[in-house]
């Protein structure tokens, strides 16, 4: 395949997220084990997610071709009387280009309500006509899973950005399914139970966006996505890439990240 063809053909998109994680010393290690990794598959755009305190730090030392992300992004697109935000305005201000929005954390809540869907979508249309890319979370609680909604859930989430969005905008969001009851618990969804579910999302896009978005549109996984596994997750033809949570901290991301090779080929 030539470069050119490389450029024309999407990429893995090998996403990291730290969560609330890393003190200085800890980010520096990070650091240096993804700077020290010598090269990474041609066929993966990889992007980490850091808590919003170490966003310059890493920027200023991390190798250029991996790229930083805001966990978050205010609704109010700009400046202004917003404490505790991070807008649009000042991600574009420092060089950041993505943002993970309704990760199911957020959705939840931490102790007290979670955003609801509308929130969610109202962050997404605020990124990408800001100029920052989106990295949409959607997923199904356990129970949902168990009762068969899973379709159901997923659809109304997706429907609620698709309210917000031109056909045009979808080009600068990637959808992350996280089944929620496999985040963090060690608990992952099976590849054909990850793959049939990315394959319901692409055919919901194609019925109710377009043909031409559900073909480019990156749709990742996460849940518990470890370096003994990607291999096997990457595989299914609709699975684009990962939202990795705690492995991203460790040394196996470097597995994950190089689970890539071949993603064009298959």
């Amino acid at each position: 395949m030539s470069s050119f063809e490389e450029v024309l053909k999407k990429k893995a998109f090998i996403g990291g997220n730290w969560k609330c994680n890393g003190t200085i010393s800890q980010r520096d290690s990070i650091v240096t084990l993804l700077n020290n990794a010598g090269p990474f598959p041609t066929e993966a755009e990889v992007v980490i997610a850091v808590p919003s305190v170490h966003i310059l730090a890493v920027k200023e030392t991390l190798r250029s071709d991996v790229l930083i992300s805001s966990q978050d992004i205010a609704v109010q697109p700009g400046f202004g009387a917003y404490t505790g935000e991070i807008s649009a305005a000042i991600l574009s201000d420092i060089g950041i280009k993505w943002a993970i929005i309704g990760h199911s954390e957020r959705r939840t809540g931490f102790g007290f309500p979670g955003e609801p869907d509308s929130v969610v979508a109202a962050k997404v249309k605020t990124a990408v006509t800001s100029g920052i890319k989106a990295i949409a979370c959607i997923g199904e609680q356990l129970s949902e899973r168990e009762n068969g909604t899973t379709f159901e859930v997923l659809s109304t989430q997706l429907s609620a950005i698709a309210a917000q969005l031109t056909p045009s905008q979808w080009k600068d969001v990637v959808i992350a399914y996280e089944p929620v009851w496999a985040i963090g618990t060690g608990k992952v969804a099976t590849p054909e139970q990850a793959e049939e579910t990315h394959l319901q999302i692409r055919g919901w896009i194609q019925a109710n966006v377009s043909p031409e978005v559900a073909n480019e549109i990156r749709i990742i996984y996460g849940g518990s996505v470890k370096g003994n596994n990607a291999l096997s997750l990457i595989k299914g033809p609709n699975i684009d890439g990962f939202l990795v949570g705690g492995a991203s901290l460790l040394p196996e991301f470097i597995d994950i990240i190089k689970s890539a090779e071949g993603f064009y080929n298959k």
